[in-house]
């Protein structure tokens, strides 16, 4: 269990902004932060890993990390950060970028193959591809089997397709591990696929906090439209299917007949639209 108790003072671009953190999160829960710019969500991560001072406490599996002003350095903390930024060393290969971390060659070689890179693992981080750097920087960032993996929109520099193959090792690599994972992200269809909780951050305070599919989901169709979307789940509801897709900065869900299903598959681009003005969802071909 980690328990956030946290206060600091910002200053943010439109002023002094007070950071006012109240929060309780279990082992094993994939959590992501969203919100406007400027909201705390990365100086929240900071503070966590110790790389900024706040007051209050952070407790961590009965272990405080903050607590009256005293605070334990960040390389003693049990964390795993990955930036947008790889940060790899690029004198090292591969495999010394992780074994730099911890000396452990069975975990660096255990990690590699759970990240498709074990054919990889001689070559240089100049010879590599900016997904295949970031698949090294998850590996590197896993390497002390941290209580908490922290993730500072770490996919947002990547293309569409590098970001879906990247979200499925970050998940896996979640559960594998049972790691408790914090991840800031703007990205609802990222959002949606990846976290099983997500909290909303505005000007310092959370303002939404609950399942990520409760949270995020908003039902539209008053108005005529036509949007093209990312299908992300088609679930059965009696003799009905309802797709959820994202479109935009937006998750919404459509009804469909299990007739109409046969012709979708998660994950592939739809349209959106209205018909009589309600929602309606088609394959870009037909």
């Amino acid at each position: 269990m980690i328990n956030i108790n946290i206060k600091k003072t910002l200053h943010g671009v439109n002023g002094p902004m007070n950071l006012d953190i109240d929060l309780s999160i279990k082992q094993g829960e994939f959590i992501a932060l969203t919100g406007p710019s400027g909201s705390g969500k990365t100086t929240l991560l900071r503070v966590l890993a110790g790389l900024e001072v706040a007051e209050g406490e952070i407790e961590v599996n009965k272990s405080f990390w903050l607590k009256n002003n005293k605070s334990i350095k960040a390389k003693k903390r049990s964390i795993g950060f990955m930036h947008q930024e790889n940060a790899l060393f690029p004198n090292m290969s591969i495999l010394q970028n992780l074994l730099f971390v911890i000396n452990d060659l069975e975990l660096a070689l255990r990690l590699l193959s759970l990240a498709g890179l074990t054919e990889l693992q001689d070559r240089y981080p100049k010879t590599l591809s900016g997904g295949q750097k970031q698949r090294v920087s998850l590996c590197r960032a896993m390497m002390r089997k941290p209580d908490i993996l922290l993730l500072d929109e770490p996919l947002s520099a990547l293309d569409a397709k590098m970001r879906t193959q990247l979200q499925s090792k970050i998940l896996a690599l979640h559960k594998e591990f049972n790691t408790t994972t914090i991840m800031v992200s703007h990205e609802p269809s990222e959002i949606y696929k990846l976290s099983t909780r997500t909290i909303i951050l505005d000007n310092g305070h959370i303002i939404k906090d609950g399942k990520t599919q409760e949270v995020l989901l908003k039902s539209q169709g008053s108005q005529k439209f036509s949007f093209e979307g990312e299908l992300l789940e088609l679930k059965e509801a009696d003799v009905i299917i309802i797709a959820i897709v994202a479109i935009g900065q937006q998750i919404v869900e459509i009804v469909v007949s299990k007739k109409e299903a046969l012709d979708l598959q998660v994950g592939q681009t739809v349209i959106v639209g209205t018909k009589a003005f309600a929602p309606t969802i088609l394959c870009p071909s037909r």
